[in-house]
């Protein structure tokens, strides 16, 4: 057994001691659990793609595996400790990597607002993995040339997978940025299409007002024409032969009533 793979291995399984499981661990990289536990027995060095899977996981760099356990150990620690105190929130982005792995792409995202009665507003959105996260993006292209309206909205964020639903977090980009969350249902059995949820943020107009309304995310794949991705955003009319009748359907059905509805004037404000 050579050093560099028995320090690995030693260096692996001291990492994963800090984890809640090599199972949940093997899950959310999506690495096979037999082929893991060669690595852990000191069996076999992983490929340059895996390893720096297994390293982003823990917030470290691939070289780090190759430290003398003591070294690591220190090094390990120090990552935990700034990961606790800069994102308390770590260990629930992304859930379930594995799990998400089938909705990375580019999304129409479709939902309605008061802000344009009759009408429903399209933005893109883009999934993508980077350093063992899943990355979201959305743009908002608005022009109510009637109202002399143009909007133009960035959000970058976090996706997680938890509980068989996408919960999606984003920031506004801007000097005053603000949140907006999405949960999102998993494609069904008999389509992978459509993701139909709900978004939830505050109004760009009337003082900021809370507001919840439904949202459909149709699958366009990987790797799309972005021009034309960004030229469909925008408001169509309830009747416009633009909307894929399963967006209409679900966005237009009737919702039970609630006793204190929230104000849904836009989906979220611009920055």
């Amino acid at each position: 057994m050579s050093k560099p793979c028995a320090n690995f291995s030693n260096n692996l399984n001291l990492a994963c001691s800090t984890h809640r499981s090599v199972s949940d661990l093997c899950r959310t990289i999506g690495i096979n659990r037999q082929q893991f536990n060669r690595y852990l027995n000191a069996g076999t060095l992983p490929s340059a793609h895996n390893l720096l899977t297994i390293a982003a996981a823990f917030g470290l760099e691939p070289a780090d595996f190759d430290l003398s356990p003591g070294v690591f150990r220190g090094k390990l620690d120090e990552r935990r400790r700034q990961t606790a105190l800069q994102w308390p929130l770590a260990d629930a982005f992304p859930g379930d990597l594995h799990a998400l792995g089938p909705y990375l792409g580019f999304y129409q995202a479709w939902h309605t607002s008061l802000s344009w009665p009759g009408r429903i507003v399209c933005a893109c959105s883009h999934l993508r993995e980077s350093g063992g996260q899943i990355l979201v993006s959305t743009l908002e292209r608005i022009e109510d040339a009637e109202n002399g309206i143009v909007q133009r909205s960035r959000y970058t964020g976090l996706a997680a997978y938890r509980h068989q639903r996408i919960f999606l977090t984003e920031l506004t980009r801007g000097e005053a940025p603000t949140f907006g969350q999405t949960i999102l249902m998993p494609f069904e059995t008999y389509q992978r299409r459509y993701l139909r949820g709900v978004t939830m943020g505050i109004s760009w107009r009337n003082n900021n007002l809370p507001y919840a309304t439904r949202t459909v995310w149709h699958f366009l794949g990987k790797r799309v024409d972005k021009r034309s991705l960004i030229s469909r955003c925008g408001i169509y009319a309830l009747n416009s032969a633009a909307l894929p009748s399963a967006v209409l359907s679900f966005l237009t059905e009737a919702q039970p009533v609630t006793a204190a509805p929230v104000q849904a004037l836009s989906r979220r404000a611009p920055p």
